[in-house]
């Protein structure tokens, strides 16, 4: 099977699917239409085995291999962004605020083309492709409901990419080790005394209080984390206080962490949260939450084929490293359940104008890159159950 030919037959199929996908994009929780429309897709391509899941709008569906073996998931997320899109395209979103400004139409559409040409020689796989349409990546939700609903059940490995717009065209990056980060999401509620701004001694200023913890949990990134394991703490949003001439006597603060390590992450944030406001006569309360594991391609075999992959399909020079970043992507938690590799494909093209990163509003692509991801991910998916039947 010429996987690489096969692609570039199928790009205008790709193409096509991802005008259609880029012009009608949904936000998390709202991707019913898209759900859909990949349904009808698949069905198009002759693909029976399509389940739609019932507590989010993804589906999965089952490609059967002509010969026994394995199971090897490709997945492809399918939300977008509250962007006005500023791009000019002709094929431009049709939905206002809505913008698919992180390139998941083009996975869709990558996924779809791998679909199509797995499909018409799924005589020759030896075993079966589970494909994974998730929503709700976006806000790191998605995949928890795709693994709550079945959808890794049976398969044995897994492979995602992501387009990525610090990386050139025609670069491909799968690096072995850590690659995108781990999030936290916490809330620090500050409790203090509201008073007359004239006479704070009376009270306990819940604003300075927010303040002293703000600064003292950069304390913990610069001088108590190893600074060899990158941490990033901030805080995003802080409100507080009733009147101008008035002692606060509440503030709330929301904030994330990345990192790749965690340690005693949120344990060295409690302390210094409650601490802080005890050594000024308040009260604080942390509240964290672990939204979504780091990726990291700790398999050395699965990154081995999708290296070669590359390299098969499109030579040595395309293979890159790409330095780990710290955003985050829920395909980790597929990972944290079955061995799984994620990779990059460079999509910053300045020839062409096309500078701008993901999550921007005139982020995009040069059509040349789809045939590659959908080769890539029918490769991958070939060689894996060609090596383990």
């Amino acid at each position: 099977m010429d996987i690489k030919a096969l692609a570039q037959d199928a790009a205008p199929y790709v193409v096509e699917r991802r005008h259609y996908y880029h012009q009608h994009p949904e936000l998390t929780g709202e991707e019913k239409n898209t759900r859909d429309s990949i349904h009808r897709d698949l069905e198009a391509l002759g693909i029976t085995d399509i389940r739609d899941m019932v507590n989010c709008y993804g589906l999965v569906a089952t490609i059967h291999g002509g010969k026994p073996g394995k199971t090897v998931g490709l997945r492809a997320d399918t939300d977008a962004l509250s962007f006005q899109e500023e791009t000019g395209l002709p094929f431009a979103s049709c939905e206002p605020g809505k913008m698919h400004a992180c390139g998941h139409d083009t996975h869709i559409a990558m996924l779809l083309g791998a679909a199509k040409l797995l499909q018409e020689h799924r005589e020759e796989l030896r075993g079966d492709v589970r494909l994974i349409f998730q929503p709700a990546e976006e806000h790191v939700i998605g995949s928890k409901a795709m693994i709550a609903e079945g959808a890794l059940d049976g398969v044995d490995a897994i492979f995602g990419q992501h387009v990525w717009g610090t990386l050139d065209i025609p670069y491909i990056d799968v690096t072995a080790g850590p690659r995108m980060a781990y999030s936290g999401r916490f809330t620090v509620d500050v409790i203090g005394t509201s008073s007359h701004a004239a006479t704070p001694h009376l009270g306990g200023d819940a604003i300075t209080g927010a303040a002293a913890i703000i600064n003292n949990l950069q304390q913990y990134v610069s001088r108590m984390s190893n600074p060899l394991d990158p941490v990033v703490l901030t805080i995003g949003t802080i409100s507080g206080g009733n009147r101008y001439n008035a002692i606060a006597n509440h503030v709330t603060m929301e904030g994330v962490t990345r990192a790749y390590f965690l340690d005693k992450h949120e344990e060295a944030m409690r302390q210094i949260v409650e601490n802080t406001a005890e050594g000024l006569g308040m009260k604080a309360v942390l509240k964290y939450a672990h939204v979504v594991h780091p990726v990291i391609n700790d398999d050395d075999d699965l990154t081995e084929i999708a290296q070669k992959a590359v390299v098969k399909l499109f030579g040595e020079e395309t293979l890159c490293h790409m330095p780990a970043m710290m955003g985050s992507e829920d395909f980790a938690n597929y990972a944290a359940e079955i061995p799984a590799v994620f990779g990059f494909i460079g999509c910053r093209d300045e020839a062409n104008g096309m500078i701008y990163n993901n999550h921007h509003e005139k982020f995009t692509v040069n059509e040349s890159l789809l045939p590659k991801g959908t080769a890539l991910m029918a490769q991958f998916a070939v060689d894996y159950l060609a090596g383990n039947a």
